[in-house]
């Protein structure tokens, strides 16, 4: 992994039951704790953005592989949901694939191979499975 600096600003205003803001050079968010915690639950808060991490970092990574294998990919959408208790912490990523029209069997067969390659990629999802995050892909491939 490359050398990277990354700057963050949060800005809190108004104890729990308040919120704040998360910067950083391309993110602008509301932030806040959940009302299950006694807060306002008026902006994201700490495990969705998370999560909302580790979904960027697999697209993106996802993105890329399908790229550098150049499959005909015509739309890419990856929804990721995790389910957290005091045993277990588990994020499930589903990525959806529509290849353009004629798509080989070969490519939809290289397209689902992607699907676990990105994971196996991701630097936020490595990071997390070392915490014992547990990470599952459950790819949907299909032609336009």
């Amino acid at each position: 992994m490359a050398d990277m600096k990354i700057n963050v600003n949060a800005v809190w205003d108004g104890g729990v039951t308040g919120n704040g803001t998360l910067k950083a050079e391309y993110l602008d968010t509301k932030i806040a704790i959940p009302t299950s915690l006694g807060g306002s639950g008026n902006g994201a808060n700490p495990k969705e953005v998370l999560v909302a991490s580790v979904t960027t970092c697999y697209a993106a990574t996802l993105t890329f592989v399908l790229e550098s294998r150049k499959l005909p990919v015509a739309e890419l959408t990856v929804n990721s949901e995790a389910n957290i208790s005091d045993n277990e912490f588990k994020i499930i990523h589903y990525p959806q694939i529509v290849l353009s029209a004629g798509a080989t069997e070969e490519q939809i067969q290289s397209a689902q191979r992607a699907t676990e390659a990105a994971d196996k990629g991701c630097d936020v999802g490595n990071i997390l499975k070392k915490a014992d995050v547990k990470i599952e892909v459950q790819g949907k491939i299909s032609v336009k």
